[in-house]
C-alpha cells in the first residue's frame, strides 16, 4: 500500500462535474489499496475573481486582508470536494492550511513555508479517511491567513508529501505530463516519460509553466518525486525525479 499526495489544479475543479468526475478518480486511487491525501486549488477563475471584486472596491488594499480574501477560494473547493467523495460512498475530511499545520513567514502574498505539522491530516487517513486539504495557504506565527503566491498549491502539495512522508507526489493539470514545448501550441511536441528536477528546473527558468520553480525546488531538497499528469485522461504522464532513482519503481502509473 502506498501513501500517494494528489493535487488537483483550478482547471481541473472548474465546476460541479468536474468536481465530481476529480472525486471518482481519488476513490479510484483509494480503492487500489493506497492511502490518500488532496491538495486542492480554487476553482477555475475564483481566484481571478476575487482579486477584482477586491480592487473594484480598494484601489490599494491591505496585504493581510488580501490573504484573507484569497484564501476563501481554495475552502470553497475543498469543502465541495470533501462533499463529492461522501456523495460517492467514501469518507473524506476536509482542512484549511492551518488546520493541517502549514506555518509560514510573515510576508503576505508570496508566504514561504516554514514548517509542516499535519497530525490531523495523519490522524484521518488513519481512520480511513480520505484528507483534502486547502492549497496555497498557511498561517503565520501572528495567527494571520497567508497565502504563498503563484503556484503555491503544487507547493503545498510537496510540502504535505514531505512531511507525510508519501511515495509520491501526484500533481494533476490540464496537459497529460511535460512536453518538449507546449502542446497547446506546438501539435507535434512529445510527452517526455521522466525527467530530473535539475532538467524541469532549467525548463521552468526557461518559461515553462507546468510545474512552479519553488515546488520542484521542494521536492529536489526532500528528493520526492512528482508525477505530473491530466485530470482529463489515464495516461501515464511524466515522472520527475532526482538521477539516481529509477521513475519505473513510482507508483501508480496505470
Amino acid at each position: 500500500m502506498a501513501l500517494i499526495v494528489q493535487k488537483y489544479g483550478g482547471s481541473s475543479v472548474a465546476d460541479t462535474e468536474s468536481i465530481k468526475r476529480v472525486a471518482r478518480r481519488i476513490i479510484e486511487t483509494r480503492k487500489k489499496g493506497n492511502d490518500v491525501a488532496v491538495v486542492v486549488s480554487a476553482m477555475g477563475d475564483t481566484t481571478d475573481e476575487l482579486i477584482d471584486q477586491a480592487l473594484s472596491i480598494d484601489s490599494n488594499p491591505s496585504a493581510r486582508e488580501m490573504d484573507m480574501l484569497m484564501t476563501a477560494g481554495e475552502r470553497i473547493s475543498m469543502s465541495l470536494l470533501a462533499m463529492a467523495i461522501h456523495a460517492q460512498g467514501e469518507k473524506a475530511h476536509s482542512f484549511t492550511g492551518s488546520q493541517a499545520g502549514f506555518m509560514t513567514d510573515t510576508q503576505y502574498g508570496a508566504a514561504h513555508i516554514r514548517s509542516v505539522k499535519p497530525e490531523r491530516v495523519r490522524e484521518a487517513i488513519s481512520d480511513g479517511e480520505i484528507a483534502i486539504v486547502a492549497g496555497f495557504q498557511g498561517i503565520n506565527s501572528l495567527g494571520d491567513a497567508t497565502t504563498l503566491g503563484r503556484g503555491g498549491s503544487d507547493t503545498s502539495a510537496v510540502a504535505l508529501a514531505v512531511a507525510l512522508g508519501a511515495d509520491v507526489c501526484e500533481i494533476y493539470t490540464d496537459v497529460d505530463g511535460v512536453f518538449t514545448a507546449d502542446p497547446r501550441i506546438v501539435p507535434t511536441a512529445q510527452r517526455i516519460d521522466s525527467i530530473t528536477y535539475d532538467a524541469i528546473l532549467e525548463m521552468a527558468a526557461s518559461g515553462s509553466k507546468v510545474l512552479a520553480l519553488r515546488c520542484v525546488e521542494y521536492a529536489r531538497r526532500f528528493n520526492m518525486p512528482i508525477h505530473v499528469r491530466s485530470s482529463f485522461s489515464k495516461r501515464k504522464g511524466t515522472i520527475v525525479v532526482g538521477s539516481d532513482i529509477n521513475p519505473v519503481l513510482i507508483p501508480n502509473q496505470d
